[in-house]
Parts: C-alpha cells; structure tokens; sequence
C-alpha cells in the first residue's frame, strides 16, 4: 500500500474513532470556531494539519504502522482529565483533553517513527483549543496600568479607578476588545508556523516565538496609549467610534509585518536543503498482533465517555432541582425592608433561582443575592467566564480592590469594595457547596467534580451581601454587624436550598 494513503486511513481512523466518542465536546469546539471573532483562527487549524502532514510525506517512506500500547496510559489519564471537566463543567479543561487524546491517540496508532516526522503537525492542534479568555482580566489590568502611566508621562493629569480613568476631555474604559487577546492569540499561532517553516535551528525557533509573545502584548498596550491620545488631541472627534478598533488592527497589522521583516533577516528556508533521511523498512505487523496493539488505545480513548454516562444516570436518581429560596430568617433588630440597599446587584446568568432581598435595623441597610444551580451545563453554569461580581464592560461600577472578609463556620468570605454609587460599597461574596463556603474557583470546581463522581446531584449557589457606607471602613461595621447577628441563618438558608 502507497505509505501515504495507509498514514492517512491510520490518522483518518483515529480521528472518526476519538471525535465519535466525543462529538458533543468537539461540536462546542467547532461553534466556538464558527461564532467567536477570538478563536475564528481554529478553523484553519484543521487544514493546516492536513497541509503541514502532506508537506512531510517524503520523510513518511519506509517505516510501517507500529502501534504504541504504553500511550494508552497518556490517554486514560487524559481522559479522566476530561471526565472531570465534564463533571465541573470547565469547558476550556474539556476542550484541551480532547486535544490531547488526538495528540496521544496520533502517535499511539502511528508509532514514534512515523509520529516523528509529523510531531508539528501533530502538535499544531493545539491551537485549536479555545482558551486564553482566563487571561482578559489579567490583560485588561496591565492595559490599564500602561496607558495611564504613559499619558501621566505626556503631562496630562489622569484620575484612574480600575480599569476605568478619567482625563480633562473624556472618560475612557478598558473592555474586553482592549485586553490584546485576540492579537497575543493570532500573533502565537502565526509566529510559531513562520518559525517553524523558516527557521530550522530551535533556538531561532523558540526566540522567534517568544517575540510573537512579547511583541503583540506590548503593541496591545502602545495601541491603546495612541487611541486615547488621538482622542485627546482631537477631542474625541477621533479614536472613539468604529474607527477606534479599525486603527487598532491596522496598527496591530503593522508590528506583525514588521515582526515578520525582522525575522525574515536570519531566516534557513532559503538555504539549501537538506538531504531527506529515510528510514529503513520495517518488516509489517501482522493482523492479529497490529489489533492486539490497538486495543488498549481504542479501550483508553472509549472508557471515560462511558463512566460519564454510567455517572449521569446515577445522579439522576437524586432531585436534581435546587429547593426554592426562602426568606433569610434574620435576628433583631434586622428586619426585611422594601427599600433598597443599593442599586447594584451581581451579573449571575443560567441559575435555576435567584433572590436579591434588603434587610435593615432602623440605621442602615442590607442587600442579600442568592443564585442557585442544579444540573450544570454549557451557559448554565455556577462558575464560568460571564459570571462574576462585576462585569469589565460595566463602565458604571469599579472595582478598587478585593481582599479576605469575615470568617464564619462554613468558609471566610471574599471582600470587595467597589465605587459608582453615591456611598462606596463592600460585598462580602462566596460559593456555596457541599455545606462550604468557598471563593475560589478553581476549589469550587473541584467540589463540584467531586459530588458528581459520587454520583450526588451538582446543587450549588452564590451568594453575595452587600452594604453601601460614608467610607469603606463604615460599609464594612455595617456587614460585620449584620454577620454577628444572622451567621447561622445564612447557613441554615443555603443549606435548604441545597438540601435533597
């Protein structure tokens, strides 16, 4: 058989085999491919792999298929990796394990020799995975802190809260489409292709690559510093409409060329080639002992979407919806008042219930937000990237800094002071699981995981307290006192709502 047609039935096996197994992970990848303007690039991650494999078919002569058992091993941890994203639903921890099991499944049908020669290719699926938005809160910070410090530079006085700054002629926010994201993302996945087809030492390779790191970032923070000094000069008759993102990607267009004209100084694709090594035939395994190889890694690949079934069942045997959320039974002198704490409530989405009551002792005021969930799923999720206290685009709030709150029996809570409204405000905030308080969230996934191996519905919530005062000290007495008094009824409230 022609070596190419049996490398491509081999990879075109794997592929129908591990994608079938995990239609419903690898079709989220795909929409996310076909609707996000972030991660469009994965759309050509496909036919980039079949190109890059095709490119390197001369060194695919002489070695047969040698399936490697020992990569079921990779593949079942792999795929626990998987199972748990699943069962937490982390979609972005999903997303790279089924990447992963491509990759390992590829050289273990393959074999090293024949994986040799295709380890980019192989390797270039990687950049397919949608993540990287784990980093817009990160980004968006040192944005912020660039750009401020830069105009502070130029002479021109700056007043800053978060990611929100004001100067003498307007008032500028730092959203998403600000961070450098997309431009750090599209920059890496084409500065590690140009590296690896112009370049043939590693060392060149890896500097290259580090450049396509450091350079969008930094070209990210010099477009933002140019777009509010040209709607300074301007008065805002510039940098601020459409035009804003259209002189960004021009921008951003220009460094990358100029990268690439950089670059292209120390390039090798233009040296003379070097001779192809071919490795000596291997004598073909036969039938019976080529399927005795594959079993362990079809078995590995197919095991976890079984247990995840098998895992669903049992957790079906339970109530999966959360109990309604009852009025918090709160001490004297505090009572539940119509008028409102604040005007500010959390952007929670895809809960099962939610409540947000104001509870007052004659002097001041209480707010009280509860979102539960049951039966988590994509867009239905306690802990996911559009579910947080504050919104980055929400020009009006900010958030000036966070810390630890108050201890209670169940968990210690997360402290946040935000300003936008006519007094600052202090929300103590935390997930509720498994009878814990918790803020983090990765330790919140983590529980959550843990229930659903057990087979125990996925009953979680959020909750969030919220008090507004003259300065940040006098909101926090307010919490603290209103803490003493209903700790205990707090935890009885979300212990219902989780209840079977």
């Amino acid at each position: 058989m022609n070596p190419m047609i049996r490398v491509s039935a081999a990879i075109g096996a794997v592929f129908f085999w591990v994608i079938g197994w995990y239609y419903a992970t690898a079709a989220e990848v795909a929409s996310i491919w076909w609707r996000s303007d972030t991660f469009a690039h994965g759309l050509l991650v496909l036919p980039m792999f079949v190109w890059l494999s095709w490119r390197n078919r001369e060194r695919l002569y002489g070695p047969n298929l040698e399936p490697v058992p020992l990569m079921a091993v990779p593949l079942l941890l792999t795929g626990l990796v998987w199972l748990l994203g699943e069962l937490a639903s982390v979609a972005s921890v999903s997303h790279a394990a089924l990447a992963f099991l491509l990759i390992f499944s590829l050289v273990g049908m393959l074999g090293l020799k024949l994986a040799r020669p295709l380890a980019f290719p192989i390797l270039f699926l990687l950049f397919g995975v949608p993540i990287g938005e784990f980093m817009l809160p990160i980004m968006m910070k040192y944005t912020a802190i660039f750009t401020v410090a830069v105009v502070r530079l130029c002479g021109i006085p700056v007043y800053q809260e978060g990611l929100h700054f004001v100067i003498p002629n307007g008032r500028w926010s730092v959203v998403e489409a600000c961070s450098g994201v997309r431009y750090l993302i599209a920059s890496l996945m084409v500065g590690t292709l140009y590296a690896y087809l112009s370049y043939r030492s590693l060392k060149r390779r890896l500097i290259f690559v580090g450049f396509a790191i450091v350079v969008p970032v930094v070209a990210n923070w010099l477009r933002a510093f140019m777009i509010v000094m040209l709607g300074y000069f301007s008065d805002n008759r510039l940098g601020t409409g459409v035009d804003h993102l259209l002189y960004g990607w021009v921008f951003f267009g220009i460094v990358i060329v100029l990268m690439f004209w950089i670059g292209g100084r120390w390039r090798e694709d233009l040296d003379a080639p070097l001779p192809v090594v071919h490795v000596a035939p291997s004598t073909p395994l036969q039938p019976s002992a080529l399927i005795a190889r594959l079993l362990p890694l079809a078995f590995a690949v197919a095991i976890w979407p079984v247990a995840l079934q098998y895992l669903e069942r049992a957790e079906s045997v339970e109530a999966s919806a959360p109990a309604d959320i009852k009025p918090l039974l709160v001490a004297a002198p505090w009572a539940e008042t119509a008028e409102p704490a604040t005007t500010f409530k959390p952007s929670f989405h895809g809960f099962r219930s939610e409540s947000f009551r104001h509870y007052s002792d004659g002097k001041s005021r209480v707010a009280v937000y509860v979102a539960t969930y049951a039966q988590q799923s994509p867009g239905r999720e306690l802990v996911q990237s559009e579910n947080m206290l504050l919104q980055p685009a929400d020009t009006a709030w900010s958030r000036l800094h966070e810390g630890q709150g108050a201890d209670s029996s169940a968990g210690t809570w997360h402290s946040s002071l935000l300003s936008g409204g006519a007094a600052p405000l202090v929300v103590w905030s935390g997930y509720w699981i498994n009878g814990r308080l918790v803020t983090s969230d990765y330790i919140a996934k983590g529980l959550m995981a843990l229930e659903r191996l057990q087979g125990h519905a996925d009953r979680s919530a959020y909750i969030a307290i919220l008090a507004a005062g003259p300065d940040e000290a006098g909101a926090t007495s307010v919490l603290e006192a209103f803490h003493r008094s209903n700790a205990q009824a707090l935890i009885d409230m979300l212990s219902a709502v989780a209840a079977p």
